[in-house]
């Protein structure tokens, strides 16, 4: 077995798009219409074949719920892996990121959080 998508739940499919392709950097994968909404996915540039995120509508009563609930509590809905958090802490508030958690380091563990524009705090971090 083998994670092929993993989702995060957001307010607005198109801004979703602009945020986590032009500020994050992520590429489009997948764009197909689903009603409504979208089969919307991305994936990392440096793994273009890799797991895939979808960009998926919180239009579930619930899942408005689950997001607030996690953003109330600052509990971040899903981390990425960077090279370099410091660094991209400095590019991403170059961007307008609002972080919500400056980069802090926990043992072999560097860490920040921002919010995604869409509903969720993001965390990125990196292994010392």
């Amino acid at each position: 077995m083998k994670i092929v998508v993993t989702s995060i739940l957001v307010d607005d499919q198109a801004k979703a798009l602009a945020f986590y392709h032009y500020v994050l950097g992520f590429q489009p994968k997948d764009d197909r219409p689903m009603g409504r909404h979208r089969w919307l996915t991305l994936t990392s540039p440096n793994d273009p074949n890799g797991v895939e995120l979808l960009l998926e509508p919180d239009v579930h009563p619930a899942a408005r719920i689950y997001k607030a609930a996690l953003k109330d509590d600052g509990i971040p809905a899903t981390s990425f892996a960077v090279r370099d958090v410091q660094a991209e802490y400095t590019r991403l508030c170059a961007s307008g990121v609002v972080f919500t958690q400056p980069p802090i380091t926990h043992e072999a563990l560097t860490l920040a959080v921002f919010d995604d524009t869409c509903g969720n705090l993001i965390q990125i971090s990196q292994r010392q």
